[in-house]
């Protein structure tokens, strides 16, 4: 069975690159201009799509929730309401994100939170929809969002195989665009705690979806081992500067992150190849001056019978190969050969 998800104009398979979203979420601090920013500098990354993050804070959290003094280093307001507000993007920032980001050439996208921020999302035509862990259990989100009709990548932290079979099974039946994110919803998650073989297990148990990971380890290297065991989407989050003011800032890749990460994941599918062990062009010259050929090992009359000692396996190995060398015991030359004269076939009777 194929698996395949189609993204804007990108289609994401087993033989694709890996799909590579840079998570803003709300390291923008609710202002535009640094959402821009974060926005160009995802680009020259070389990412795909640049994600945000939306939410109806008022409708999402419970009055005590809303209202509960929010008073420290990373705060945006004296409640967590009011911080949450701070960081919210409207109508207006968000037709603007869409115009630059095309502009860019990146896909735009949201985690939508509620189902006021879906039909939020929906008017504005996202391409793709994301749903987060902490919803993975929320089916009246789930077929909500499934009916709008376009791709849903789920996050799985926090989730045991029946959550994420439940949800599977509520969104497949109404949209089968579907994308399954293995994740670790720690943050940081230490690398002991990725467990990179859920994603062959999601594999088995799903084959006809996109498995990937949404990654919130500080480094790059397990996003590579996690494409090697069939990971097609990863999700990193993205920050210019580990020192802005925000929660997520800290394990956030900076460019110079983003980069290699973006490098490394489209080396890796090359890398992979196609399985089949052939000599490759660039390997002929090296092979030769590294391995070994049969040759005299002193002076030998025409008509002498070799034995073990009138052979030498010397280099460069551009004669014939040592694995020769007990078919060629006891055969008679027909000409006379000097030391390190090569030993030929068509010289032996």
């Amino acid at each position: 069975m194929t698996r395949k998800l189609t993204i804007d104009s990108f289609t994401i398979s087993d033989d694709s690159d890996c799909y590579i979203i840079a998570e803003i979420g709300h390291n923008h601090q609710g202002e535009l201009d640094k959402a821009k920013q974060l926005f160009k500098a995802a680009a020259e990354c070389g990412v795909n799509a640049v994600k945000l993050q939306k939410r109806d804070n008022k409708t999402l959290f419970t009055k005590a929730a809303y209202y509960k003094p929010y008073d420290n280093e990373n705060s945006f307001g004296l409640t967590y309401g009011e911080h949450r507000e701070a960081l919210e993007f409207g109508r207006e920032e968000y037709v603007e994100l869409q115009k630059y980001a095309r502009e860019l050439g990146l896909t735009m996208f949201a985690t939508a939170f509620d189902i006021p921020s879906a039909d939020f999302l929906a008017e504005l035509d996202m391409p793709v929809y994301k749903i987060a862990s902490g919803d993975l259990k929320n089916t009246p989100l789930l077929r909500h969002v499934a009916k709008i009709g376009k791709p849903l990548i789920i996050s799985t932290g926090g989730a045991n195989m029946e959550d994420v079979e439940r949800a599977y099974d509520v969104i497949m039946p109404i949209n089968s665009q579907v994308a399954i994110l293995q994740c670790t919803s720690s943050y940081p998650a230490e690398h002991h705690d990725l467990n990179l073989r859920v994603i062959e297990t999601f594999r088995r148990k799903f084959p006809d979806t996109v498995i990937g990971l949404s990654d919130h380890e500080n480094g790059i290297a397990m996003a590579t081992a996690a494409y090697i065991l069939g990971m097609r989407i990863v999700e990193q989050h993205f920050t210019i500067n580990h020192t802005w003011k925000g929660t997520d800032q800290v394990f956030s890749l900076e460019p110079i992150g983003m980069k290699k990460l973006v490098r490394d994941l489209r080396r890796v599918r090359e890398a992979l190849g196609d399985g089949i062990k052939r000599v490759l062009p660039n390997e002929v010259g090296t092979i030769s001056k590294m391995s070994k050929k049969l040759v005299a090992s002193r002076s030998l009359p025409a008509g002498h019978a070799l034995t073990g000692v009138d052979i030498a396996v010397k280099s460069p190995g551009d004669g014939l190969p040592p694995y020769e060398f007990d078919n060629i015991l006891g055969k008679t030359l027909r000409r006379s050969l000097a030391e390190d004269d090569d030993i030929m076939l068509e010289d032996l009777s």
